[in-house]
């Protein structure tokens, strides 16, 4: 594969705004597989298995084109299930891995034929006590690791809501005993944008300690949790080095327990974040005595990470890319305190110019609202050059949608 990361001009940028409007999501398709072929390189000496997390990006075309490449599926929810399906996922490529959802949504998931992944003792007990024998399930256990660039988006430490403690292994053991339920694998996920590459080594020492009481086991889960870069500067984990000490810690298990076990991952991220643009339109500079502003014509209901997890995206002025560096704060349009960047260097920003925000394809669109009345924007996907609409823009009919008019 190129060590050169496929990427999109910022002439590309503009003039898919000018094509299609503004704000705009941008989606490259060939930075999708030049990362899952870094994936499928890094881990090629163990036996691993590749779903991608879809609650990060769920455009059909997305999907497909992610099932194109040879992934599997990680679903959080019945419906990214049926999402999956539709877009060409067999069930054995799909796992369910949902939280605080009651039985039925399981038992639907069951009926469908996927993987499905339990993470509190009430519902495998529901589950083992309905199906005994007959369906084989992965138990998602608490490591208590405390990791992730958040703590929004650490979810295996002592506190979260995900996974069974490590500490309950014992009522685990009762319940399989008493239901008969077969353990096929076993999950841990602890956060993400982990750099370091010891905490998922830390992980897996756990769960081969874990391994120990399932005799029926296949596979082991590490969820994922991969570090991508949002600046220049930025430190990514090391998937190479990962993948090496991955392959050691597995053939020294194989050769001790006799166990020849799979290790399967769910990047969401870190397949889609850096294939994504969102590009916006600068609507007004507005001079305080403070502070100079750039008010674009989107706001935390198009891209709420800023606000929401304090992240950072690069912004560059597509539209005036030589001009003079000026200080700028970037804000949007609706009604709170909307700020996507804070005192930013960008080249000098006119009223009607193009603002793209880099990094954008995870949780950008996915997690946007209609705040404000305002209309969700446009998707588009450029792949072999071609840019392709892949979500028109919403129209004011959209807001009205499955309100039903009584008054």
């Amino acid at each position: 594969m190129s060590k050169q990361a496929p990427t999109l001009s910022g002439h590309e940028l503009a003039e898919i705004a000018r094509n299609f409007g503004t704000p705009v999501y941008v989606y490259h398709a060939e930075r999708i597989a030049w990362q899952f072929k870094r994936l499928q390189s890094a881990f090629s000496k163990t036996r691993a298995r590749f779903f991608y997390a879809c609650k990060s990006l769920t455009n059909i075309n997305i999907l497909r084109y992610v099932h194109q490449l040879g992934a599997g599926l990680d679903c959080v929810s019945i419906n990214e299930v049926m999402l999956g399906m539709r877009a060409g996922f067999t069930p054995e490529n799909i796992i369910f891995t949902p939280n605080c959802v009651d039985l039925d949504e399981y038992v639907a998931a069951k009926e469908l034929g996927v993987h499905i992944n339990i993470d509190n003792i009430s519902i495998l007990e529901q589950f083992g006590n309905r199906f005994g024998n007959s369906y084989p399930v992965c138990i998602r256990l608490n490591p208590h690791i405390m990791a992730g660039g958040n703590f929004k988006i650490s979810t295996g430490h002592v506190d979260s809501k995900f996974g069974i403690s490590i500490h309950q292994i014992r009522h685990i053991e009762r319940v399989v005993k008493s239901t008969g339920i077969v353990v096929r694998g076993i999950h841990m996920h602890t956060g993400s944008e982990i750099k370091d590459v010891g905490v998922f080594l830390e992980g897996l020492e756990v769960m081969l300690q874990m391994a120990g009481h399932f005799p029926d086991l296949t596979f082991i889960d590490l969820g994922s949790g991969f570090k991508v870069p949002y600046k220049a500067d930025d430190p990514e984990t090391d998937i190479e080095l990962l993948g090496k000490k991955l392959s050691e810690v597995f053939s020294q298990y194989t050769r001790e327990k006799g166990r020849d076990l799979e290790v399967w991952f769910e990047p969401g991220k870190f397949l889609v974040s850096q294939c994504g643009y969102f590009v916006v339109k600068a609507n007004v500079i507005k001079q305080t005595p403070a502070t100079v502003f750039v008010g674009v014509n989107s706001g935390f209901n198009h891209l709420i990470r800023p606000m929401f997890y304090e992240s950072y995206h690069h912004i560059v002025n597509i539209s005036n890319p030589e001009g003079p560096e000026r200080i700028y704060t970037v804000v949007g349009n609706v009604c709170e305190t909307d700020t996507f960047a804070w005192d930013r260097k960008l080249n000098e920003v006119r009223e009607g110019d193009f603002l793209s925000f880099y990094n954008a394809g995870a949780y950008g669109f996915e997690m946007s609202s209609n705040f404000n009345s305002r209309l969700k924007p446009a998707e588009v996907m450029v792949m072999d050059g071609e840019p392709r609409l892949i979500r028109r823009r919403d129209e004011f009919s959209d807001l009205l949608r499955g309100q039903v008019e009584v008054l």
